[in-house]
């Protein structure tokens, strides 16, 4: 590799390396030892392409999950199945995995944009703006998804097709038409207890010992000819697994009576004033 090769965003590659295997370093405890990735389903990963394929996620936080599935690939890359035990993986990392993130996201402060040369690809969301959902719909800038196009023909592109941290939000229709257009390998990850280690940030550690699950599924079935933009996107919430029919709906009644009982199983101390 030239010491000054670029990819095709112009990120000089020998600087991404350093970054990845410092940031790396900096996180591994983090997902192993604070607290710990139970991961299922990486031998997908070494069967993969080069390019051309296309990673779909829930969010819990805005950089913790991205940093996991850094870890997760290069780990399971590198003939580590299930597990990223030993950081050597990170020395030699597959150097074309882009993620789709919000540009306002990315550009506030200096580590997000540090975060954001190892591999964002920036895009002007249009239906929320500085954490508020907008109500009048705004155009779609051509460059984002022509840069998701680059991407992809380059390498190994992470979505989030909800396009927030917030459960059961409906998945955005802009990614079946990505998946439609590029027709790319198409995986799901599910994963779990993100939101209970970090902030919503995912820069910040609020829990340790908490476990954190990391399904990677098998390809998506997609009839890219013939299905329609409203199949697909039906296909990638079942997939990610946020789906309504997920959502356990608990009724208020039983709610009510589960209160009931948990108060009555509530133990209060009484000082020995109040004793008789």
């Amino acid at each position: 590799m030239g010491l000054f090769k670029r990819n095709p965003f112009g990120h000089i590659l020998f600087i991404k390396k350093w970054l990845i295997r410092i940031l790396g370093s900096m996180t591994h405890r983090r997902y192993r030892g604070f607290n710990e990735l139970q991961i299922e389903g990486s031998e997908i990963i070494k069967t993969l392409p080069d390019n051309n394929v296309l990673f779909i996620s829930n969010h819990q936080t805005y950089f913790a999950d991205v940093v996991a599935m850094f870890h997760v690939f290069n780990a399971s890359l590198s003939g580590r199945q299930d597990t990223i035990k030993n950081i050597g993986y990170l020395w030699q990392p597959k150097m074309n995995i882009y993620y789709v993130a919000a540009k306002e996201t990315m550009q506030a402060g200096l580590l997000p944009r540090i975060l954001a040369y190892v591999g964002a690809i920036t895009v002007e969301r249009t239906w929320r703006a500085k954490g508020v959902d907008v109500t009048e719909k705004r155009e779609v800038n051509p460059n984002d998804t022509e840069n998701i196009r680059i991407a992809l023909e380059d390498g190994w592109v992470i979505t989030f097709p909800q396009g927030t941290t917030k459960s059961f939000k409906p998945v955005r229709k802009g990614t079946a038409h990505i998946i439609k257009q590029h027709k790319p390998i198409v995986i799901p990850i599910v994963i779990d207890g993100f939101r209970r280690s970090f902030d919503k940030k995912g820069l910040r550690m609020k829990k340790k010992g908490i476990l954190q699950s990391f399904i990677i599924k098998e390809p998506l079935e997609i009839d890219y000819e013939n299905d329609t933009i409203e199949e697909i996107v039906e296909k990638v919430e079942y997939a990610i697994e946020q789906h309504p029919s997920f959502l356990k709906v608990i009724p208020a009644e039983v709610i009510k009576v589960e209160e009931e009982l948990n108060e009555m199983r509530r133990w209060s101390y009484k000082g020995p004033e109040n004793e008789y």
